[in-house]
C-alpha cells in the first residue's frame, strides 16, 4: 500500500490571496501589528512558522507570540471563512478533482494531506470544492512549524487509521514548491512537484524532484506516473 500526501495551496487549489489577507487581519487583531506581511514569502511555509517569523520581525517577544497563537489562528480561520464565503476566491487546479478521486479509489493507496495550513484553514479551502472528504489522513501547519517534521505526523496518523507501516519508498509527497521537495527528501519519500503555484517549472526542476508536472490536466498520465 502507498501513501500519497498532497500540499494544498498552489497544488490542489488557490485562494487568490485570501490567506494572506486573513492573516493580516488576524495578526493585527491578536498582536496589534502585522509585521512585513506584504513582502513575506508564504510559499511552502507552515502557518505556525509564518506567525513566528512575522511577529519576530515586528519585535513581538517569543513568549507573547506563543501566548497569542491559538487566538491568532481562531481569528485567522474566522477571517478566512468570511473571505471565502461567496466562493469566488477559490480555484481548483486542473485535473486535481479527478486525480485525487482516482487515487482514492485504488485499494493499494491511502490519500492524505501534508500542508502548511492549519487544519481549519485546509478544511475551509477544500470543503467548498468537495475535496475535503477525499483525504483520510493529514499533517498540518498547526502540528509543527517545521515542514520537515510533518511526514512523521502523517505516518503516525496513517498507522493509527490502517494499522500499516509505510516505509519511505511507499510514501509520495506532492507539492508546488522546492520546500515540498525538500520535505520529501528529508524523510526519504518520493518527491513530486507540480508547477501550478508561484514557482515556475524551471525553478522546480532545479530542486530535482523525482517527478515534475506542469499541471495534472492529463489525469491518466499523471495517475500512471504516480502509481508506477
Amino acid at each position: 500500500m502507498r501513501l500519497f500526501l498532497f500540499d494544498v495551496d498552489g497544488t490542489l487549489v488557490t485562494a487568490r490571496g485570501a490567506g494572506r489577507q486573513a492573516f493580516a487581519r488576524a495578526l493585527a487583531a491578536t498582536y496589534g501589528v502585522t509585521g512585513p506581511i506584504e513582502r513575506y514569502d508564504f510559499r511552502g511555509k507552515t502557518d505556525l512558522c509564518i506567525v513566528r517569523d512575522l511577529m519576530a520581525e515586528a519585535g513581538v517577544s517569543a513568549a507573547a507570540v506563543e501566548a497569542g497563537v491559538d487566538a491568532c489562528f481562531t481569528a485567522y480561520a474566522r477571517e478566512l471563512e468570511a473571505l471565502l464565503a461567496d466562493g469566488t476566491r477559490l480555484l481548483v487546479m486542473p485535473g486535481v478533482v479527478e486525480l485525487v478521486a482516482a487515487l482514492g479509489a485504488r485499494p493499494d493507496a491511502l490519500v492524505g494531506l501534508l500542508t502548511g495550513n492549519i487544519e481549519a484553514g485546509a478544511r475551509l479551502k477544500l470543503r467548498p470544492t468537495g475535496l475535503w472528504p477525499r483525504f483520510r489522513v493529514g499533517a498540518f501547519g498547526s502540528d509543527d512549524a517545521d515542514r520537515r517534521r510533518l511526514p512523521a505526523v502523517a505516518l503516525e496518523r496513517a498507522w493509527a487509521l490502517t494499522g500499516r507501516d509505510f516505509p519511505p519508498d511507499r510514501v509520495t509527497i506532492i507539492g508546488d514548491t522546492p520546500l515540498d521537495v525538500d520535505c520529501a527528501r528529508a524523510c526519504g519519500a518520493r518527491a513530486v512537484a507540480v508547477a501550478t503555484g508561484f514557482h515556475p517549472y524551471p525553478e522546480l526542476e532545479a530542486s530535482a524532484p523525482d517527478l515534475l508536472f506542469g499541471d495534472f490536466s492529463d489525469v491518466a498520465a499523471a495517475l500512471a506516473a504516480l502509481t508506477a
